[in-house]
Parts: C-alpha cells; sequence; structure tokens
C-alpha cells in the first residue's frame, strides 16, 4: 500500500463511545498519535448533567463540532470520513475517500444502524442520528399524521414530544417502554402524560409476587447517535392545532403503500398507508421506524474475520478487545464475553457507551505501555441508567425488571398518582434492583441495599412506607 502515515492509535467514530475512549487515551498517554475518523462534521461529548449518586448520574450529550474538538485536543489528527476496510495484518485502514492510515491500536466505536421495517417506501424514515432528527422536525411541519413504529427509548421520547398532530403509535408489546419498565410503571406513565404533576396526591401501597420470566445491510454508517434529551432543541410540531394519540399494541406493519388499499375505509387521501396486522388499515404522510438497532460491524481483510455475539455484536474481552489482535471495540458495535457482575447486564445505551469507551481508552494504552490492563471500575458493578420519559426522570438500577432472576421474586411497589413510582426487586430477602420514576431522592439507598445485598425482609413494606425515613434503618 505504499509508505502510510502511521497512528499509535486509531478510533473509529465520533460518539459517546470513541470520544470517551479519546479522552482517556489523551490523559494516559498525552504524546501520542491518535487519529479519530468520524463520519459527522460533529462529535458527542459526555459529561455529568446531574450526579444523583456518587455512582448514578444523569448524562448530558453535547454536540461539538470537529474543529472545536480538535481544540481542546490538538494532537488528536481528525478526518471526517468514514471507514470502508481494516486490514488487520498489516495493521492498517482504508477510508471512503480512499486514504490509508496505519495504527498500532484500533478502537471501533461505529455504533449501530437502524432497523428499518422491510418496505421499499420513500415514506418510511429511520430515527437513530443527528440528521434523521432534523429530517423529522422538517417533515412534521407539513404533516397532519404520523405512523411511529417501536417501542424502544427513542421512541417512547418521541411519542411524548409531538405536538399537533395525530399519531399512530404500532408497538409488538402489551404496554409501552416494556425494555425499560413493568407494566404498572408503563400505565402511570401513561395515565399522568398530561396531568399536572404539582397537584398533592394520596401515595398508596402495592404488593404482589410475580411469576413473570423477564427477557431481556448497508454499509453507510449514519453519524453521532442520539443521546439523552436529543429532542431538547427541536420543536417536533405538525400542522394541527393539536395533538390526538393512538395507540395499536400487539401488533405489528404488515404492508406499506402508497396506493390506498381497496378495503382502506379513510375518506382523505395519504401519501402513504400502512396495513397491520390486526387488520387495521392508516393513511398517515410518513412512517416513524423506531424498531431497535443493529452493530454497525467494519468489514475486515486478511486474517480472520471478527468473531459475532448472538446479537451480531463484535464480541469482546475483559480488555475491550476483539478476537482480532489490536482491534478493540466499545459501545453499540460491541458485545461483552466475559463472566460479568450479577447485578450487571448490557444494554445497548449512551449510559453504558461512556465507561465502556473510557475503559477501553485505558486499556488501549496499558496495551500500549505494555502494561497489565486497568480493573474493571464500578461502572460494570451495577447496572445503572437514567433517562426521562414523559417528563419523568427514570432511574433504573440492578436487575429493575427482575432480569436473571428467573421469574422468582417478589416485588414491593409504591404510587403516588402523577408524582412518582418507586418497583423494588427481592428475592430471598435481599434487594437485586429497583425503578424509581420521579424525583423520589431513594436511589442511593437502594443503591447500597443492592451492592451490600443486606437481608432486607424485617423491614418489609415500611422500606416503601412514605411516612418512614428509611434512611435512618442503615445508618
Amino acid at each position: 500500500m505504499g509508505d502510510l502515515k502511521l497512528f499509535d492509535f486509531v478510533v473509529v467514530g465520533g460518539g459517546i463511545a470513541g470520544i470517551s475512549a479519546i479522552e482517556q487515551i489523551c490523559l494516559q498517554i498525552p504524546e501520542s498519535t491518535v487519529l479519530l475518523l468520524t463520519a459527522s462534521a460533529f462529535v458527542r461529548v459526555a459529561t455529568a448533567k446531574l450526579r444523583i449518586t456518587s455512582h448514578i448520574e444523569e448524562l448530558q450529550i453535547q454536540e461539538e463540532a470537529v474543529k472545536d474538538f480538535h481544540k481542546r485536543y490538538p494532537k488528536v489528527t481528525v478526518m471526517i470520513a468514514k471507514l470502508e476496510t481494516i486490514y488487520s495484518v498489516s495493521h492498517s485502514i482504508k477510508t471512503t475517500t480512499g486514504t490509508t492510515y496505519g495504527y498500532r491500536k484500533i478502537c471501533i466505536c461505529s455504533g449501530s444502524i437502524p432497523k428499518l421495517v422491510n418496505f421499499d417506501s420513500p415514506n418510511i424514515i429511520g430515527l437513530r442520528d443527528t440528521d434523521s432528527a432534523v429530517d423529522l422536525k422538517q417533515r412534521l411541519e407539513k404533516s397532519n399524521r404520523v405512523c411511529v413504529l417501536g417501542n424502544g427509548g427513542i421512541a417512547t421520547e418521541l411519542i411524548y414530544e409531538l405536538r399537533n398532530i395525530d399519531v399512530i403509535w404500532v408497538i409488538r408489546d402489551k404496554y409501552i417502554a416494556s425494555a425499560f419498565v413493568d407494566s404498572g410503571a408503563a400505565e402511570f406513565l401513561m395515565n399522568c402524560a398530561d396531568a399536572d404533576r404539582t397537584g398533592d396526591q394520596h401515595s398508596k401501597d402495592l404488593r404482589y409476587t410475580t411469576s413473570y420470566i423477564a427477557t431481556g445491510t448497508g454499509k453507510d454508517v449514519p453519524g453521532c447517535a442520539l443521546g439523552p434529551n436529543w429532542h431538547s432543541n427541536l420543536e417536533l410540531t405538525g400542522a394541527l392545532a393539536k395533538k390526538n394519540l393512538t395507540i395499536e399494541f400487539q401488533t405489528f406493519i404488515k404492508d406499506v403503500n402508497e396506493k390506498k388499499p381497496d378495503s382502506c375505509q379513510e375518506m382523505d387521501e395519504w401519501p402513504v398507508y400502512v396495513t397491520l396486522n390486526n387488520g387495521k388499515i392508516f393513511g398517515c404522510d410518513f412512517v416513524v421506524s423506531a424498531t431497535g438497532v443493529s452493530p454497525s460491524i467494519p468489514e475486515i481483510k486478511e486474517g480472520t474475520p471478527f468473531e459475532l455475539g448472538k446479537d451480531g455484536g463484535m464480541l469482546v474481552n475483559q480488555s475491550m478487545e476483539s478476537s482480532v489482535q489490536d482491534i478493540y471495540a466499545a459501545g453499540d458495535v460491541c458485545t461483552v464475553n466475559w463472566d460479568v457482575a450479577f447485578h450487571w447486564f448490557q444494554m445497548r445505551l449512551w449510559s453504558q457507551a461512556r465507561p465502556m469507551g473510557s475503559y477501553a481508552g485505558m486499556c488501549m494504552a496499558a496495551s500500549f505501555l505494555k502494561e497489565a490492563p486497568p480493573p474493571l471500575d464500578f461502572s460494570f458493578e451495577l447496572f445503572t441508567h437514567v433517562t426521562r420519559f414523559f417528563g419523568f426522570r427514570v432511574v433504573l438500577l440492578g436487575l429493575f425488571n427482575g432480569q436473571k432472576l428467573e421469574g422468582r421474586y417478589e416485588a414491593l411497589v409504591r404510587v403516588t398518582k402523577g408524582v412518582e413510582y418507586l418497583k423494588l426487586v427481592v428475592q430471598d430477602g435481599k434487594l437485586h434492583g429497583a425503578v424509581l420514576i420521579g424525583d423520589t431522592e431513594m436511589e442511593e439507598t437502594f443503591e447500597n441495599l443492592i451492592l451490600n445485598q443486606l437481608d432486607i425482609s424485617q423491614y418489609g413494606e415500611n422500606l416503601l412506607n412514605p411516612d418512614i425515613d428509611i434512611e435512618d434503618y442503615f445508618d
């Protein structure tokens, strides 16, 4: 390939994981040569917006122009291009611009690509990165009805933020946001979506035992993935005077047509018609597909291909290194392949992309210096995630939906209508997970109870008694 410009480190992807990796590399080895390969003219930087406990934080994701990022890290070379091929034996890469570079260590943080419904229609858009969010805003301004497909975090946030438009929300599940909350929390969110949350509502305690077993194409690489509060600077407003929401549960899109089906009973003409498997047909201006993502795996030549997990991600060991030597991965593109802590599991979330990227950067630096890899930090000890649904802060701790407990657990629930929802997952007298919606101020107590695994069976329902300060029990 001729003479190559050789970098000590190459990071592919300007999202949260990639930037976090670079920050650590530059901190560990300031004199190293680093190349950032990003498909977008903007990178995404994660900072702590609000520290809830010593280990739980609500993230603020800021979009930063490449030129401004370069000012903060002048020794980092930034190339706006996409990765085309990795040559693992010769330790080199080729970009879509035809440029080639050499590397000693490389970290793949290329994220994921949206799973679009499999229909060829110009009226279906994906919602994954900042460019697609801007496209959504522009389409909404002249639209009267939109069909939203999906039930994950992005879809749930979108439904709440849409204004002045008819919305048809199509989900396969029995209730909304099922990947994050149970049916009780989903009902709480839906009931108070438009409620006045400042009112003084009476709190009630609920207790129940569950037998439910929880379960946990193209080469184009999108720009930076959407992070928390991705909609904060966007007016997602349609052309009507008010918003109307229709939810179609336990169904999916069977067909999409630009021509009105003969069986369609709607009088108005629409740009596109969706037929659901329950037989209903809806006309709309366009369809938003927010049905999840697939890891964006780069092409590799020479040597052996990447070993992939069942979910399609690049398998990485406890040092975030893939099956191919000197190639690391972090964020949505990877799948962890080690015995993880009992109260931690992987979800493709920005709250995990940040520690994964940081840890990958530290491991790459240690390997470069021929040092032992650093130990895993607390981020991999306890699952924590903070997000916002329907205007409420949602904190998820540990095995919040009974993951890994095989359906054998008890759930303690407290609901204050329009104000808060708390659920504790208890097995054999020990706390294993929690869901806290609203400003509960109980995150640190439950975090400590999960980590310490104290026997709480003697406290029973008093754990959620609003008239008792449970922190007094554990001083």
